[in-house]
């Protein structure tokens, strides 16, 4: 009889605790309906994402501002240049960065276009983006890791950001 009431209150006890248990999935999906948009920015980011009803929308008008932004500068004082880097396609959409450079120093990052379709694109990004940003303006460089997690939007961001710094000549 023991052994009966002490397995009954084991399984209630395991049954409890499992149903008691709140997965990390629950609380990103409570994050995300809480927010339509994201502006993973903490500094410069240019663009903010679009929700997804109008995500086709920027998109759609971003390659002929792409074509023409991977000419020379874009705007030039004394010391201070504005260039923007080629678009770098990913998997999951397109990334670019535009720099302002002042004195052979980097003093600005902006990233124009990244992907923003859903909301997983926007969390990722909403995370990845200030991570890359600063690490860009802290190393003066391209030489700065990727951010995990957001592999494709990384590996984007390096290419349009070398294409930059190749046009401003650092």
């Amino acid at each position: 009889m023991k052994k009966i009431v002490l397995w009954c209150m084991s399984t209630l006890t395991v049954l409890v605790l499992l149903f008691g248990y709140h997965t990390s999935t629950s609380s990103q999906a409570a994050a995300t309906a809480e927010s339509s948009t994201v502006t993973p920015v903490a500094g410069s980011l240019a663009a903010t994402p679009s929700t997804s009803a109008s995500a086709t929308a920027p998109a759609a008008a971003t390659p002929s501002a792409a074509a023409s932004a991977t000419a020379a500068p874009e705007s030039t004082t004394a010391t201070t240049t504005t260039v923007t880097g080629s678009a770098a396609d990913t998997r999951y959409g397109p990334v670019q960065v535009q720099l302002t450079v002042s004195g052979g120093t980097i003093t600005d990052v902006s990233v124009i276009d990244y992907p923003s379709s859903n909301g997983k694109d926007q969390q990722i990004n909403g995370r990845a983006l200030p991570v890359l940003v600063q690490e860009t303006l802290d190393a003066q460089s391209a030489d700065i890791d990727m951010v995990s997690g957001a592999t494709y939007t990384s590996d984007g961001y390096l290419q349009s950001l070398q294409s930059a710094l190749d046009q401003a000549g650092l």
